[in-house]
């Protein structure tokens, strides 16, 4: 496990986080794989060696024999040294573990590149959290180094396994071409303490949240339809003051996209397909709710329309001492069982994701299929390129205030971009 913050571990620098993760996800999950025979040694690796303590301690805390039976965080070796701070640090942890086995990297966005052509070289499979990059190229080079190897390199999109968008996927395939799609994702302000070591800095709130709703929605139209322009717009005022680090970060970010549909025929040809549009905003300055993250999306195709509002199932809970939440058992479920203190979140999907990555690579490891086999079930780096090139070509935009970014292809037929170009006025 690459990275030990509040995805991995549930820990904040200030402490647990007070989202839904507090628990943290990864490292829970693999804990519990291994309880089920299904990974052994585990290891989880940082920068800042002596924050590690505190982590270690919050782990206990958090998900260890006291709250959890069977489950012992202290199995986890880490690195670097308590005493050391080390940039660098994934290399030592990468060289304890050998070909064949996995890593799970959950770092700031400008470092996952690095890391990943490390563990690929070194004969692993890779797991890498969205966006898996911040550039097509990177993308591109990262499909290369994953062939080259004959490893499994794929990105974590959980929403893909959650049961709604999976059958809302399956309804959209129905609805004839593509027509219209928005979609709206935040985090709260308060959240800001927790990014302020990359937000602005190696990340954005568009690669770190819009890349939800851009793969779902890639994912959704794979070889239907494609991407072919991108512009974006943000607003600005609050992040900065927040973060207080002197760089200027947007509040909210909207990527349009412009997509044209697969041509009906035998030629199966984008030329001449009719024209849709998408419209993705995320933000991270939005006011503590009901909700850790406001999730909805809205889908028109030419024959039917669907909505879905993640963040609200129906189920709430209020408490003395708490504040009114909605809760989402079906992404992640913390709370052990009431008779037997074990663990019961196996069907949730945040864990479903990182266990069908484990499964999938040990079935490369045993030879009963290849890499290249889990291109239809899983989000390798191989399928997902498109949502990397949406990305980047809306950064690219903002940088340009607001200049429309086009996705290049090989031909009339390819729905992977091959690079970007700055769209003519």
């Amino acid at each position: 496990m690459l990275g030990t913050g509040e995805y991995t571990t549930g820990f904040t620098g200030a402490g647990a986080s007070d989202s839904d993760k507090s628990t943290g996800v990864v490292a829970l999950v693999m804990l519990d794989l291994k309880r089920r025979g299904k990974v052994g040694h585990l290891g989880m690796c940082g920068t800042n060696g002596p924050k590690l303590p505190a982590v270690r301690a919050h782990m206990q805390r958090a998900i260890g024999p006291a709250v959890y039976a069977n489950i012992d965080p202290a199995t986890v070796e880490t690195w670097p040294e308590d005493t050391v701070v080390d940039r660098e640090a994934y290399k030592a942890a990468v060289a304890a573990f050998g070909p064949g086995d996995v890593a799970i990297i959950f770092t700031p966005d400008d470092t996952h590149m690095a890391i990943a052509a490390c563990c690929l070289a070194r004969g692993m499979h890779v797991m890498i959290t969205k966006p898996p990059v911040k550039t097509l190229a990177d993308h591109l080079e990262l499909i290369r180094l994953a062939t080259a190897a004959n490893r499994l390199c794929t990105v974590e999109v959980h929403k893909r396994f959650d049961p709604i968008y999976v059958d809302a996927r399956d309804r959209i395939t129905g609805l004839g071409p593509f027509s219209y799609f928005t979609a709206y994702m935040s985090q709260p302000k308060h959240q800001l303490e927790t990014f302020k070591a990359w937000a602005g800095k190696s990340s954005d709130i568009s690669y770190y949240l819009n890349s939800h709703h851009v793969d779902f929605h890639e994912w959704v139209l794979r070889g239907a339809a494609r991407p072919e322009r991108v512009a974006a717009l943000a607003s600005t005022g609050v992040a900065d003051a927040e973060l207080g680090n002197g760089i200027r970060t947007e509040d909210t970010i909207t990527l349009t996209v412009q997509w044209r549909n697969r041509r009906p025929g035998p030629e199966a040809s984008f030329e001449g397909g009719t024209l849709g549009h998408g419209i993705y905003t995320s933000s991270w300055i939005a006011p503590k709710s009901d909700v850790h993250s406001q999730q909805r999306w809205f889908y028109m195709g030419q024959g039917g329309e669907v909505t879905v509002d993640q963040a609200h199932r129906g189920y709430s809970i209020a408490q003395d001492g708490a504040s009114y939440a909605s809760v989402n058992p079906l992404f992640w479920k913390p709370a052990a069982d009431a008779a037997t203190r074990e663990f019961k979140g196996q069907r949730c999907y945040g864990y479903i994701s990182l266990e069908s990555f484990i499964d999938a690579a040990a079935a490369c490891n045993t030879g009963t299929r290849g890499p290249s086999d889990f291109d239809g079930e899983l989000a390798t780096i191989a399928t997902t390129a498109g949502t990397t090139a949406i990305l980047e070509a809306g950064r690219r935009s903002l940088d340009q205030a607001g200049r429309p970014v086009d996705l290049v292809y090989a031909s009339s037929q390819s729905h992977v971009p091959e690079g970007l170009r700055d769209s003519v006025w």
